[in-house]
């Protein structure tokens, strides 16, 4: 046993100190990115009949997660409109993978902003064969996704897929450490995704003790990853926008939501409406039959108030959903919760993007990737005035 006596930093901890801009606007703000990958290899038919820059993925570097209620196609197509990804649940069958990649033929949209995600079962490495041979190339990136990136069976499992698929954006994690980052790396992965229990329905660091901050995660992975001409995804953590400025400015290159985008029409799931007595009194009048004298009563104000189910996919509620129930040998690592109805995912998209915009003007970044070189971030007890939150 050893303890390390670094200090590190989740993103409550720390602000960004502004400082003196040539920026006038919030639309001066250039939020694409542009990432050529590591280990991917276009195919000729990429190269020749799609489009001649493939390699090179342009977008808004936001990344939906490959959650139930996030990931689905009905958000995929929406914010691959705004050239932002999206991981899709793992629980498409096949049928429904090919159908949806297949309809309307090879479009960048599709290609260039949507994962299929698996594990590492070979069920998993089937699954994905088969969608990858119907749709030819079509699907381009793959989001290997374990809990624990630090098994030795999942690195290896990365490498042989790389051998197998050289055609493919491989996506895998989750770690939180610089050494695994750079072994994924020189695995195969292309793009590594960062952070072990931050996430707002993830118990892993209350069940295991298991974890890391998630800024000094994103800090540490992003150096060995770009060291190596590499890429990652802050994965989980983010409350607000401002947490979201944080993980770009502390490197990295996408960041994935999952609490954020739920509660969603594009997430589906079902709206569930709950009233509440909201502890006022509400004046009613009546006129009585025939003229008579107007009688007054005072009754309960109800309000209404809707929500739709959002839970972790270790969480219990999932493994019922998909697995019929929890194998003996498990536990629960997530919360099944109720977050608001949110309406169109758009209102929440234009909150973010507009807060990232916002960041970078108090920064001075006119680019969303010059941001990290203009960061300085300030160590902070407090970051909020909580009297009306």
């Amino acid at each position: 046993m050893r303890i390390e006596e670094d200090v590190k930093l989740d993103y409550k901890d720390v602000l960004i100190r502004p400082k003196r801009s040539t920026l006038g606007s919030r639309k001066e703000v250039d939020l694409e990115r542009g990432f050529s990958f590591r280990n991917y290899k276009p195919s000729e038919m990429t190269m020749e009949d799609i489009r001649p820059d493939y390699r090179n993925w342009r977008g808004i570097p936001l990344m939906a997660s490959n959650m139930d209620g996030v990931g689905t196609f009905e958000m995929a197509n929406v914010l691959a409109e705004q050239k932002i990804m999206t991981c899709l649940v793992k629980t498409y069958t096949v049928a429904q993978l090919v159908n949806y990649f297949e309809t309307g033929g090879v479009t960048p949209e599709r290609t260039n902003y949507v994962a299929m995600s698996i594990g590492i079962t070979d069920a998993d490495h089937d699954k994905f064969r088969k969608v990858y041979e119907q749709t030819d190339t079509q699907l381009k990136y793959v989001c290997i996704d374990v809990a624990n990136g630090y098994s030795e069976r999942f690195a290896a499992f990365v490498k042989e897929f790389r051998n197998l698929y050289p055609h493919v954006v491989i996506i895998a994690g989750n770690v939180v450490t610089g050494e695994m980052t750079e072994e994924l790396l020189l695995n195969g992965a292309d793009i590594v995704k960062v952070g072990i229990g931050p996430g707002s329905v993830c118990t892993t660091r209350i069940q295991t003790g298991v974890g890391y901050p998630q800024l000094s995660a994103v800090i540490e992975c992003a150096d060995a990853a770009h060291g190596l001409g590499g890429h990652v995804i802050a994965d989980g953590g983010c409350t607000c926008p401002g947490d979201i400025a944080k993980a770009f400015a502390g490197g990295a290159d996408y960041v994935m939501l999952g609490g954020m985008l739920a509660g969603h029409d594009e997430g589906g799931g079902e709206v569930v409406t709950k009233y509440y007595k909201t502890g006022e009194w509400v004046k009613e009048e009546q006129q009585a039959a025939q003229g008579g004298p107007i009688s007054v009563s005072w009754k309960d104000k109800i309000d209404r108030k809707q929500f739709v189910q959002f839970y972790g996919m270790s969480s219990k509620a999932a493994n019922d959903k998909h697995f019929g129930g929890l194998k003996e040998y498990r536990a629960s690592e997530g919360r099944d919760v109720l977050v608001p109805y949110r309406g169109s995912v758009m209102h929440s998209i234009q909150e973010i993007l507009g807060g990232i915009r916002s960041t970078c003007t108090y920064a001075g970044a006119q680019r969303l990737k010059h941001l990290m070189r203009c960061t300085t971030f300030v160590r902070c007890t407090k970051q909020f005035n909580d009297v009306y939150a």
